[in-house]
């Protein structure tokens, strides 16, 4: 092999790692303009309540949205039922256990296309101790610039999971036979997120 060609391809190789790779476009939640919810069957009716503290990022590749990624986190504790003394009974051994177990988490591993603007999101939802890997029926609803100039980008999902596969397993018969809460809980999460501002270069 020429010293002509190795010094070209020592050329090529040190210009490829110099050059910066093309990073997806980073967007955080708006927790003002964002909720997670969920319903579960009470005896005959449903109760329902929300998470009110959360955050996350989702890294958007638009040429590529099945490169994209999505990390989140809600804090346990900020279960909110609209009745107090219920909601420090879900906090509490009997159901979220937030103490030990202060966060729910959600780590995308991968992506499909599903649809016109609807995607599968697999990764591992993990919660009161026990990570399982589940797949998310994920909408987007399109970008949009605020009055101040921002990029925004819409997401909603609602799915059900079984409260019996996270160990969250407390429960009381009634006489006339069934038990007083149900087993499937029906969540719904839709985010708007806010495109990160790109970092400066530092000075040189």
């Amino acid at each position: 092999m020429s010293r002509k060609f190795l010094a070209l391809a020592g050329l090529i190789a040190s210009v490829a790692l110099a050059a910066p790779a093309t990073a997806a476009d980073v967007y955080t939640i708006d927790k003002n303009h964002s909720d997670v919810s969920f319903q579960i069957r009470h005896i005959v009716s449903k109760v329902r309540g929300r998470f009110a503290d959360f955050e996350g990022t989702i890294q958007i590749d638009p040429s590529k949205p099945e490169a994209s990624s999505v990390a989140f986190t809600i804090r346990t504790a900020s279960i909110d039922t609209n009745q107090p003394k219920r909601d420090d009974d879900l906090r509490s051994e009997n159901f979220f256990d937030a103490a030990k177990y202060p966060e729910i988490t959600f780590q995308s591993t991968k992506i499909e296309t599903a649809g016109k603007d609807r995607y599968a999101v697999t990764g591992k939802l993990a919660m009161h101790g026990v990570s399982r890997e589940i797949t998310l029926p994920v909408t987007f609803l399109g970008f949009m610039r605020d009055p101040r100039g921002n990029e925004r980008a819409g997401f909603e999902l609602a799915t059900t999971l079984n409260r019996l596969d996270y160990d969250i397993r407390w429960n009381r018969a009634l006489e006339g036979g069934g038990a007083l809460l149900g087993d499937d809980v029906d969540v719904t999460v839709n985010l708007e997120t806010v495109k990160k501002a790109a970092e400066a270069p530092p000075a040189k």
